[in-house]
Order: structure tokens, then sequence, then C-alpha cells
């Protein structure tokens, strides 16, 4: 760790593993699937995650993650 590494907060930067999650114990929602493909939640995009989610199931999520 370096001096610059310190002195950051660690809300920023990299989002930490206890944060994160994928959905795997829950139903993945219309507002995951629009945040993990990074787009704005808009009606719009919430209606294509919907559909999305109808079409594909867990798979539309996953295809997200890497």
């Amino acid at each position: 760790m370096n001096a610059e590494s310190a002195a950051r907060p660690d809300h920023e930067g990299v989002t930490p593993d206890r944060l994160l999650h994928t959905g795997a114990d829950d139903g993945v929602t219309a507002e995951d699937l629009v945040l993990a493909s990074g787009r704005d939640l808009t009606p719009e995009n919430i209606e294509w995650a919907k559909r999305r989610i109808a079409a594909k199931g867990r798979a539309a999520i996953e295809e997200q993650l890497p």
C-alpha cells in the first residue's frame, strides 16, 4: 500500500467484496439488471430489463457479470 491509497477513504475506488452481490440468494430484479448493464434507472430501462428477465430468466444478469 502506498501513501496515496492509504490516504484515500474506503468508500472511494473499488467496491469492497462485502458490498457486492449477484442475487444468487434472491431473485434478480429489473433494477439489478439495469445497474449491472451500466444503464441509468429510467422507466424505459426498467421495462427493458423486465422483458429480458422474462425471456432469459437468471441468465439475463449472468450475461452482464464477469
